[in-house]
C-alpha cells in the first residue's frame, strides 16, 4: 500500500489559506539569527583560535580548546566556510577575520603541496597526522574556498577551491560507475581496507555524494564552469536513482562501487538535509524540467521523514536501522528539519511545512542550546537528556549546521524573500 504523505499536497489550496503572515516569519527569523549571531558566531570567535594562528581541533564541554588534539579537515573547511558566509551576510570585520585566518591555515597545513588534495587529519603543529585523502574532506575544503571567494574576491581561494576540485575528479571519480570513491592513500593509490563505518565494502556513501554536491553548486555560483555543472547533473541523477529507493522515499546510505546497497538503514536527517540540498542544486543550474523533477522528490523525502522518524516532541530521531530506531536525538538532524521543512514550504504553499519548522526550531531552542556556557550541546541521551559532558568542538562537532540553518533561514523568511 503507498505510503501516506506526512502531509498531503495534492489539494489546491488558496493563496489566502496557505499565506504565512509576514509577522510570523520575521518572528522565527528573528528567534533563529539572534542566537546564531549572539551566542554561536561569538562563541567559536573566542574558544577556537589556538593563539598561533590556527584553530583548536577540540573544545571541551566547559570551553577550554585544546590546542595540540588533532585537527581535521572537516572541522576546518566548515569553520572556513561559516565565517564566511557571515561575513558575506552581516559585513562584520570579526568575521572577516576569522574567514581570512582559516583560509590561509587550510591552505598551509591541509592541501597536500606534492600529490593534491586534502589530509583528513594534521596534529597540533599542523604536520600530516592521517594524509589519506577523503571526498567527504575535500568536498568541505571545495565548499569553504568557493565561499571565502564570494564573500570576499579574493581569486587565491577560488584558484584553490578549483586545483582541489580537478584533484578530486581526477583522482577519487569512478570513470566506471559514476559517483566518488569515499578514501584513497595519501598518493591517491588504492587502500588496503576498504569500507567506511565497519561496513565492508561501503566504498561509496550517500553522506559524501551529498556534501560533494552542496560542494560543487557553490562552486558552481561563482566559475559557471561546465565541467562542474556536469558533475552537478550527473550528483543529481545518482541521488535520484542508485541512492534513492523511490517507493520509501529514503536515501540509500552505503554501496559498494556498483552500487549494490549495504545494510538496511533509514537516515532521516540525513533525507531531509538531501532534500533541500538538491533543490538548491537543482535551482542554481536553472533548468525548470529538473527543478520540478527535484521539487516533486524534495517534498516526497520530507514527508517520508516526518512521517518515519518525527516525534510526538516535534524532534526527528537520528535513524532506524536492523536493529530497530535509534532515537539519539542530535542537534545536526534537527537543524536540517528545520531548512528542510521551509524548503518544502515554498515549494508547496503549505504553511503546515513552516509551523513543523517553527516547532522543531522551538525544540532546538528549549533543548539544546546551552544557556550556561555557550554554544549548544551536540547530542542527547535515549532519554532526551543533552549529553552535557561532550565537547562542543571535534573532528564532527561544528558550528556548520546551526548556522547554516539561520544563513538558510533569513534567506528564506527574510522580508522580499
Amino acid at each position: 500500500m503507498k505510503r501516506l504523505a506526512f502531509f498531503s499536497v495534492l489539494a489546491v489550496l488558496s493563496l489566502a489559506a496557505v499565506a504565512q503572515s509576514e509577522g510570523d516569519k520575521q518572528l522565527l527569523l528573528e528567534e533563529i539569527e539572534e542566537e546564531i549571531t549572539g551566542n554561536v558566531l561569538p562563541y567559536w570567535l573566542e574558544h577556537a583560535p589556538d593563539g598561533r594562528g590556527g584553530f583548536c581541533g577540540v573544545i571541551r564541554a566547559d570551553g577550554v580548546g585544546d590546542a595540540e588534539a588533532q585537527r581535521g579537515a572537516v572541522l576546518a573547511g566548515r569553520l572556513l566556510w561559516t565565517y564566511s558566509s557571515a561575513y558575506r551576510l552581516y559585513g562584520l570585520p570579526q568575521y572577516r577575520r576569522m574567514a581570512d585566518t582559516m583560509r590561509e591555515y587550510y591552505i598551509e597545513h591541509f592541501i597536500d603541496p606534492v600529490h593534491g588534495g586534502a589530509y583528513w587529519t594534521i596534529d597540533g603543529d599542523g604536520r600530516p597526522l592521517d594524509p589519506t585523502k577523503q571526498s567527504y574532506a575535500t568536498a568541505f575544503g571545495i565548499y569553504g574556498l568557493s565561499e571565502h571567494f564570494r564573500a570576499t574576491g579574493d581569486k587565491t581561494s577560488l584558484d584553490n577551491a578549483l586545483a582541489l576540485y580537478r584533484t578530486l575528479d581526477e583522482h577519487m571519480l569512478d570513470r566506471r560507475h559514476g559517483g566518488y570513491f569515499e578514501a584513497k592513500n595519501r598518493d591517491f593509490s588504492q587502500l588496503s581496507l576498504e569500507g567506511v563505518d565497519g561496513r565492508k565494502d561501503a566504498t561509496k556513501t550517500m553522506n559524501t555524494h551529498i556534501h560533494v554536491l552542496e560542494a560543487l553548486t557553490n562552486l558552481y555560483r561563482v566559475c559557471r564552469a561546465p565541467e562542474v555543472e556536469a558533475d552537478i547533473r550527473s550528483l543529481i541523477d545518482i541521488l535520484g536513482n542508485q541512492l534513492y529507493d523511490a517507493k520509501t522515499a529514503h536515501l540509500v546510505i552505503f554501496c559498494d562501487s556498483e552500487w549494490r546497497p549495504i545494510e538496511n538503514i533509514e537516515s532521516y536527517g540525513h533525507d531531509i538535509e538531501t532534500s533541500w540540498l538538491l533543490t538548491e542544486a537543482a535551482g542554481e543550474l536553472g533548468d525548470e524540467a529538473l527543478l520540478a523533477q527535484i521539487q516533486r522528490q524534495a517534498v516526497a523525502m520530507t514527508d517520508a521523514a516526518l512521517h518515519d522518524g518525527l516525534g510526538p516532541d516535534n524532534a526527528m530521531c537520528y535513524e532506524k536501522n536492523p536493529r530497530g530506531l535509534d532515537a539519539r536525538l542530535s542537534w545536526w538532524v534537527q537543524c536540517e528539519t528545520v531548512v528542510g521543512c521551509l524548503n518544502a514550504w515554498q515549494i508547496t504553499g503549505d504553511k503546515r511545512y513552516f509551523d513543523q519548522a517553527a516547532r522543531t526550531w522551538q525544540y532546538i531552542r528549549d533543548n539544546f542550546v546551552d544557556h550556561e556556557r555557550g554554544e549548544w550541546f551536540h547530542n542527547t541521551s535515549g532519554d532526551g537528556q543533552p549529553l552535557k559532558t561532550e565537547p562542543k568542538g571535534s573532528l564532527w562537532n561544528c558550528p556548520y549546521h546551526n548556522s547554516r540553518m539561520a544563513f538558510e533561514a533569513r534567506k528564506r523568511l527574510a522580508a522580499g524573500a
